[in-house]
């Protein structure tokens, strides 16, 4: 009987799976489906960020109303897909668009602008689809790069590290592994054809990665995710019980000692996943304040009026001194927020490309980077709270009706913004100015 037994009698502590809820339709998206096959994909920088601007238009306009709905969304993910925009990072042999992760992160702000569920699984497909880029092998690389883009293969992810039940251990027929554990968070694996595994091998404490099918019955989706913000990710819990993979598949092991591959998985190179990700939630924060301000700003301009009864009364809003000194602070935050997010994308996008192959990214550059990150995290969570909360101030009361969706902004960067504390990011990034000491890598650094 494998050591991992004991965690499999935990999950039956869990509650029951609720019942799958209603997806939306991808039928609705498609006659741009058509006009994105027609078009082609793009082959430019600026033709991307083209691309990306138009699926947040699409998506702008009903996004309040689909929020309400939670439905599954299984139509949103079609548009990523027939838009390409899941293949952004992909190698172009493979048919992928070649960009580096700094469009990647331009692309996932775009998209939550309009709507912030989709630009965040946006972002953590990403993410997950290059995962074997960092912790694995050449040939993992290279086989799994072609499987995703060649296939378009939307990929979600059960990776909470502050679940530490989910173990891997030899399977009982001895030929390959099983992965048995529970995750409280899992985004966008109900939508996903992929998912990427991680658990604790047996008797040791290294962590093992693997790309699985996700239609299999080892994988069983609670469909409890029912927070205020958000509310399209599918971020709700996951059971795995039993879920099989070869030893070959397992990111960074060796098939012949059953061991982590130490050119691999222990070096600095690997710990650049953490940075990776994290600028993947500053970005969708800094998209969603900015959809919210430019849904603001329609707002002034349509409906909003002048306030009447001051000491020297404006015929419109947009001559009040008090709305256009608020939109300047939140225009001119966003706009800092924007290039320091760039900044850092262009530092993660070097750290890829001058160091992906030989692996040979020091401990103190992989510090920098993570550091450039953390100070995005920490404007892009203060200003993303700001803007989403302010735009009443200069939309005025009647926009608190429910119809016109305001709240959904704020609720969507307060839920995720709670993912770690940035109390501890300004923390390290005092350490780092007063004391010149990077970070040492962790799951959230």
């Amino acid at each position: 009987m494998s050591q991992s037994n004991p965690s499999v009698l935990t999950l039956q502590n869990h509650p029951p799976p609720n019942p799958a809820p209603p997806a939306s339709d991808p039928s609705i998206y498609q006659v741009h489906h058509d006009a994105f096959a027609a078009e082609g994909q793009p082959t430019t920088t600026v033709g991307w960020l083209e691309r990306a601007r138009k699926v947040s238009d699409i998506l702008a306009p009903d996004a309040s109303a689909r929020s309400k709905d939670q439905k599954t969304p299984r139509a949103e993910i079609s548009l990523l897909k027939s838009s390409s925009l899941t293949k952004v990072l992909g190698d172009v042999k493979y048919g992928g668009g070649g960009e580096s992760w700094e469009t990647g992160y331009k692309v996932i702000r775009e998209v939550a602008a309009g709507d912030g569920s989709i630009g965040m699984l946006l972002g953590y497909h990403l993410l997950w689809s290059v995962t074997a880029h960092i912790v694995g092998t050449d040939e993992q690389k290279e086989r799994y790069e072609k499987l995703i883009i060649e296939n378009n293969y939307f990929i979600g992810g059960a990776v909470n590290p502050r679940d530490n039940d989910s173990r891997v251990s030899r399977a009982p027929s001895g030929e390959g592994l099983v992965f048995n554990g529970f995750k409280n968070f899992n985004t966008g694996g109900v939508v996903s054809d992929l998912t990427v595994l991680e658990g604790v091998y047996e008797d040791t404490e290294g962590h093992i990665f693997a790309f699985v099918p996700t239609n299999q019955p080892g994988i069983v989706f609670s469909h409890n995710w029912n927070n205020i913000g958000l509310r399209l990710t599918e971020s709700g819990s996951v059971k795995i019980e039993n879920v099989p993979i070869a030893w070959e598949d397992a990111l960074g092991w060796s098939n012949e000692t059953k061991a982590p591959i130490p050119e691999v998985l222990q070096v600095p190179f690997t710990a650049l996943l953490l940075p990776t990700i994290q600028l993947v939630f500053s970005n969708f924060y800094i998209g969603i304040a900015q959809g919210a301000l430019r849904t603001a700003r329609h707002y002034t301009l349509t409906q909003t009026r002048a306030w009447p009864f001051a000491h020297d009364p404006k015929p419109n809003p947009t001559d009040e001194h008090y709305v256009l000194a608020r939109y300047g602070k939140f225009f001119a935050s966003l706009r800092a927020a924007d290039a320091l997010a760039d900044r850092a994308g262009k530092e993660i996008a070097d750290a890829f490309n001058g160091h992906g192959s030989k692996r040979d990214l020091s401990a103190r550059k992989r510090g920098e980077v993570a550091e450039w990150v953390a100070s995005v995290k920490v404007v892009a969570t203060h200003t993303s709270l700001e803007v989403t909360s302010g735009v009443f101030e200069v939309t005025g009361a009647r926009s608190t009706a429910e119809k016109y969706g305001f709240d959904r902004f704020w609720k969507d960067v307060r839920t995720h913004t709670l993912h770690d504390p940035v109390a501890y990011k300004e923390s390290e990034l005092g350490r780092f100015w007063l004391l010149d000491e990077v970070p040492n890598p962790t799951w959230y650094t």
